[in-house]
């Protein structure tokens, strides 16, 4: 198995007498998007400027692609790429422009420029756009722009902070395909963002509050522990609902039969494969054609979260 792509090992950051980040240790696989999720204050900012290179921590250690943070700031720089919710697009600049100001920074120009540039310029749908200056471009078009640039020297890790502000929900579920795409390159993604239901983009989620680490999970296991589960229903005849209602039940789900409506109501705590084998197995494929799911809310979630996490700092 490979090194994590980035390690916190008991990250801390004070100024004076406040503690920004108190002890946070966390691993970021390979080829994988983990969000990193908190409110304004949580300490979230704080975190990643350590974690790329611009803040020294007071204690604890960082290592990103393999290279210690603290020891070699520089060199981390030199292999992830950055983004941040203002995208740094130069005013006044052509897109191309920028792209070529920006290549210069990695020692990128000629061939190689070119080469690079069209297969950039192609999955981001930025053909349009080269003569175009930023400040004219629409929201989510310049923020596929910024992603473009922060991908062009190649880097092995992106850093992500809040990549979606300001655009459009459309918008938004385009950019984070263009994300995944860098993702099944290879490229590890470290993500913010304030829109809680992008959370299910991610392979990993982790919430900070108060500078401490409140949960480092998948969404999935989130919605486990912090909801009360998914919700479906699913038309059945009368005269076998009794039956599939008991194989349901020791497959794990909750539920009851309502005549009204000629459905089953389940719940479930997890929709997995295994979850969704056994409801094929006992629906079949008519009424599985039919079944509505009610998946819980990101917001749901993480509301829950905090309040419990609230409640352990007032005990």
């Amino acid at each position: 198995m490979s090194e994590p792509a980035i390690v916190a090992e008991g990250l801390t950051k004070r100024f004076g007498d406040f503690t920004a980040v108190d002890h946070l240790s966390i691993e970021v696989e390979r080829g994988t998007i983990y969000a990193f999720l908190g409110a304004n204050g949580s300490g979230k900012s704080t975190t990643i400027k350590m974690l790329i290179g611009l803040l020294a921590p007071s204690e604890g250690r960082a290592v990103v692609d393999g290279v210690d943070v603290i020891q070699h700031p520089r060199g981390v720089r030199d292999r992830i790429g950055y983004m941040g919710q203002k995208v740094s697009l130069y005013a006044g600049l052509t897109l191309r422009e920028n792209v070529e100001f920006y290549a210069g920074l990695y020692g990128l120009e000629g061939g190689a420029l070119e080469a690079r540039w069209s297969e950039v310029r192609e999955r981001f749908d930025l053909l349009g756009a080269e003569r175009e200056r930023p400040e004219n471009l629409p929201a989510g078009l310049r923020q596929r722009a910024g992603l473009a640039l922060a991908t062009l020297h190649r880097p092995r890790i992106l850093f992500l902070d809040e990549p979606t502000a300001g655009v459009d929900v459309d918008s938004r579920g385009l950019f984070w395909e263009r994300i995944r795409s860098e993702v099944d390159d290879g490229v590890t993604v470290f993500a913010t963002t304030h829109f809680l239901e992008e959370a299910d983009y991610c392979d990993r989620v982790s919430l900070i509050d108060a500078g401490r680490l409140v949960a480092d999970a998948t969404p999935e296991e989130l919605r486990a522990r912090w909801s009360d589960g998914y919700r479906l229903r699913a038309p059945v005849a009368p005269e076998v609902a009794p039956r599939a209602l008991d194989s349901l039940r020791a497959a794990g789900f909750d539920g009851t039969w309502e005549p009204g409506s000629g459905e089953l109501q389940l719940r479930t705590r997890r929709l997995d494969a295994a979850a969704l084998a056994a409801l094929g197995a006992v629906l079949g494929p008519e009424a599985q054609a039919h079944l509505h799911v009610e998946q819980p809310s990101m917001n749901e979630v993480f509301a829950r979260m905090i309040g419990a996490a609230a409640a352990e700092g007032r005990a």
